[in-house]
C-alpha cells in the first residue's frame, strides 16, 4: 500500500463519499482531532514501557480498546449525512466508559478540589490526551446537525472524564503527585 497519494496537494481531502473537502473543513479537523488524541493515548502508554506495574497489561488493554473506538469515531466523522457508516458508535460505548470511571473512582482519594495536569510521567500524557478529547468534543458540536443522531459527542464528552480518571489512577498507582490548584496570587 503505497501511503502517499498526491491527491492532497491542493489543500483539499476526501471524506467517506469521496466528495473533495478543504482541510479546514471542520468536520476534517474533528476527525483530525480524534487522531491527535489518539496518537497521545499511544504516547502516554509508551511511557510505561519500563514501568514496572501490576495492573499495566490491564490498563494497557483498556486503553488500546479506547485507541480503537476512537479511531471509529474519526470514521464517523469523516461520514458525511445520509452516508451508511461502517462501525457506529453505541450507547453501549458510553456506558462501558462510564462503568470503568466509576471503577477507577472507587480506588482513589476523593477528590475535593480542582487539580493541575501533573505527577507521573503517563498521568500528565492523559491529561493531555484529555484535552485534545475536548477538542474534538467542540468541533464535532459544531457539526452535529450532520452527525444523524450519532452518540459521537456524548461519547467524546465521556472520554475525557475516562482519560481525566485514567490519568488520576495511573498518579495513584505509580505514586505520581497530584498537586492541587493553588488559589490566589
Amino acid at each position: 500500500m503505497r501511503i502517499y497519494t498526491r491527491s492532497g496537494d491542493q489543500g483539499t481531502t476526501s471524506l467517506v463519499s469521496g466528495k473533495r473537502v478543504s482541510k479546514t473543513d471542520l468536520r476534517v479537523e474533528a476527525y483530525g482531532t480524534c487522531d491527535e488524541a489518539n496518537s497521545l493515548i499511544g504516547f502516554a502508554l509508551s511511557l510505561l514501557e519500563d514501568v514496572t506495574w501490576e495492573e499495566k497489561e490491564e490498563f494497557s488493554t483498556k486503553m488500546y480498546r479506547i485507541q480503537t473506538i476512537l479511531f471509529h469515531v474519526g470514521a464517523e466523522l469523516s461520514t458525511p449525512s445520509g452516508r451508511e457508516v461502517a462501525w457506529k458508535l453505541k450507547r453501549e460505548h458510553i456506558d462501558e466508559l462510564e462503568e470503568q470511571i466509576d471503577e477507577w473512582s472507587r480506588t482513589l482519594p476523593e477528590l475535593t478540589q480542582f487539580i493541575l495536569p501533573s505527577g507521573h510521567q503517563v498521568s500528565s500524557a492523559l491529561h493531555l490526551a484529555r484535552t485534545v478529547v475536548r477538542r474534538a468534543e467542540r468541533m464535532a458540536v459544531g457539526i452535529e446537525d450532520e452527525l444523524n443522531h450519532s452518540f459521537v459527542i456524548a461519547y467524546l464528552n465521556r472520554l475525557s472524564d475516562y482519560l481525566f480518571v485514567a490519568a488520576r489512577y495511573v498518579n495513584y498507582q505509580l505514586n505520581g503527585k497530584e498537586i492541587p490548584l493553588q488559589v490566589g496570587d
